[in-house]
């Protein structure tokens, strides 16, 4: 999965049709692939970006591939917790 900083959008507490826009810009702006990437809390509003994306804002777009995984971070308090990640490629059509 591409993890270039140019076609990654990342997720997080705005609001969800700012996300969208990001992508449609993006796929109009020529990109072929975008990376939606988001962790934590953020992990739902990802999925739906992707899922409006492909079922009513870009028709055509596929998710390419799906990628999840566990960070780890320190808290408030000094203390390692593992904070979920997902990384979702969005395709353009051919």
């Amino acid at each position: 999965m591409p993890n270039n900083p140019d076609n990654a959008i990342l997720i997080g507490s705005k609001p969800l049709m700012s996300y969208v826009l990001a992508v449609v810009t993006q796929l109009g702006n020529g990109k072929k692939e975008i990376l939606i990437k988001a962790r934590g809390n953020a992990i739902s509003k990802a999925v739906d970006v992707a899922e409006l994306l492909k079922n009513k804002f870009a028709p055509g777009t596929t998710i390419a591939d799906i990628k999840t995984a566990t960070e780890q971070m320190k808290s408030h308090d000094g203390r390692d917790v593992g904070v979920s990640t997902i990384a979702i490629l969005i395709k353009k059509p051919a």
